[in-house]
């Protein structure tokens, strides 16, 4: 019941429209595939981990974002500003996210450029010529990764992308939580060469508590994955936060889980990054991981790769 009411939901938010919003293309990616490529980071996510790397991609509606950096106090977002649309205190704007039009007004008053939308709207045909310019550099496997926030939440303009794509023969992959409704993931499956699958927590109280949402909907899509013809494109990886996701029972238990249904998936544990905790302020967030933590060393990661192999896999990927 709890399963169907958050799938309600959810269908509810995905985003329909013609159009999808892109919070980031970056180029020349090495670690988000095979190959060099293009990796197209779509906006908007059900889930809300403590610990989340891209916060400007959580929201599925284009804000605004202020880069006090940029800033140079002349106040000109003021005297353009429209009635409660900013407030402007401690010698900088603030945004009014309740506000029911756009900040069109802002963006194009401020002479620094430090008032700027965190997305851009793309069609099919605009991001597939964006895509397009570095299909040069795609050669030995390259190709093009949607990741975000969630791309499922955005289904229906993934599905199209992807077919594109592979018209182009564009090796696609995906980054992806597998938080969203089974027919769209039947759907996408097979125009996608590489699928990347976080699993994060395996209890489903805790994982309830570190990102709002349920586990038991992603671990019965990776389960229906994992015994489909499309197992081998897969690759499950475990984000290791300390002392969150980097202990010893959540490793074994998610790993248990894995050999249990396919013992030669491809398993990866990707190391803390310090560094998300800098664009918290940019969407005025708060960032719930002490800043103090640090990488795993060496040492510290072969005893999290030992647990691993102990269970039984065979395909761990070190980097």
């Amino acid at each position: 019941w709890l399963v169907s009411c958050k799938m309600r939901l959810l269908k509810g938010r995905l985003m329909k429209t013609s159009k999808a919003l892109v919070f980031d293309v970056k180029r020349f990616a090495v670690h988000d595939g095979y190959g060099l490529r293009t990796t197209v980071f779509f906006k908007g996510c059900p889930l809300r981990c403590k610990w989340c790397q891209n916060p400007e991609g959580l929201s599925s509606q284009r804000r605004p974002i202020y880069f006090e950096n940029s800033c140079i106090h002349c106040q000109r977002c003021v005297e353009f500003s429209k009635k409660n649309q900013i407030k402007y205190e401690n010698n900088r704007p603030y945004f009014n996210l309740q506000y029911e039009g756009t900040f069109d007004n802002l963006v194009k008053a401020c002479p620094g450029n430090a008032i700027r939308y965190d997305s851009e709207a793309y069609d099919i045909k605009q991001l597939m010529e964006k895509i397009k310019e570095d299909r040069v550099f795609f050669r030995d496997d390259g190709g093009v990764t949607f990741s975000g926030g969630e791309p499922l939440m955005q289904g229906e303009f993934l599905y199209e992308i992807l077919k594109a794509c592979q018209e182009e023969k564009i090796h696609t992959a995906i980054e992806t939580t597998m938080y969203g409704s089974l027919e769209l993931i039947k759907k996408i499956l097979p125009y996608l060469d590489l699928i990347y699958i976080d699993l994060k927590v395996f209890d489903e109280k805790r994982h309830m508590e570190l990102t709002n949402v349920s586990s038991k909907m992603i671990k019965q899509h990776i389960e229906y994955i994992l015994e489909s013809e499309y197992r081998n494109k897969v690759i499950i990886r475990t984000p290791l936060i300390p002392t969150m996701t980097a202990t010893d029972h959540n490793i074994k238990s998610i790993a248990n889980f894995l050999v249990n249904i396919y013992p030669e998936v491809k398993y990866e544990l990707l190391n803390y990054n310090p560094l998300a905790f800098a664009k918290y302020e940019l969407v005025d967030l708060e960032y719930e991981v002490d800043k103090q933590l640090k990488m795993f060393d060496k040492e510290q990661m072969e005893h999290f790769h030992q647990l691993v192999y102990q269970t039984g896999l065979k395909n761990l990927i070190i980097e």
